[in-house]
């Protein structure tokens, strides 16, 4: 049975991290979770760059694409959405959702998203959130941040988005990247109210 009625959106910008995607994408699905994905252009460059992969433009290839990599064949429901299709379900407010999560996200859709502008559908998604101050979180990858990133990061915070920098704990005593990566995932689904991760907790002091 589902989690919910109503899906997330999981978008995913041209930042370096895609790991972060895949790995939100594996315990939400097996969580049975409904996963609306819409991936930027630039996400395509990424996976070329990062694990000399190409990641298929058609919806359902793509969809395969995203649950081979995540291991996850068959569990909760996914859909992908073409970067360009600003006419899907998801770019409008009437589209009801559980929130969106950008993960990674990139310096440039922070920059888009703070400025009111939107000029893809990953763009339009986040900025419907906004408007219809429903839950959007983002997951900037980005080291050092400049002023001018910091302003636009600010911005969005004024708004609501919760901003969550991919930057993981130790005190876990983390074992492997993923179990890095998996803190920063488990802390971004946090802000969503998701508890889908199996991560060790800070429980205070012995």
């Amino acid at each position: 049975m589902s989690n919910n009625n109503k899906p997330l959106i999981l978008g995913v910008s041209g930042a370096s991290g895609l790991i972060y995607a895949v790995r939100a994408l594996k315990f939400l699905l097996a969580a049975d979770y409904k996963i609306e994905l819409v991936a930027s252009k630039s996400t395509y460059m990424v996976w070329q760059a990062e694990q000399n992969i190409r990641m298929p433009s058609e919806p359902l290839a793509q969809e395969e694409f995203w649950r081979t990599q995540a291991a996850v064949p068959q569990l909760g429901q996914l859909r992908c959405h073409p970067w360009g299709d600003v006419g899907a379900g998801i770019a409008s407010g009437s589209f009801k959702t559980l929130g969106m999560i950008i993960m990674p996200c990139s310096m440039s859709t922070v920059a888009k998203l703070a400025g009111g502008l939107s000029s893809d559908l990953l763009e339009r998604s986040a900025d419907v959130q906004i408007k219809e101050g429903r839950k959007l979180v983002i997951v900037p990858r980005e080291t050092p941040f400049s002023l001018i990133h910091l302003r636009n990061l600010t911005t969005l915070a004024e708004t609501g988005v919760r901003v969550v920098p991919a930057i993981p704990a130790w005190y876990h005593n983390p074992q492997t990247i993923e179990d890095l990566v998996d803190f920063v995932v488990a802390r971004a689904l946090d802000q969503l109210d998701i508890d889908c991760i199996p991560i060790q907790r800070w429980e205070g002091h012995i």
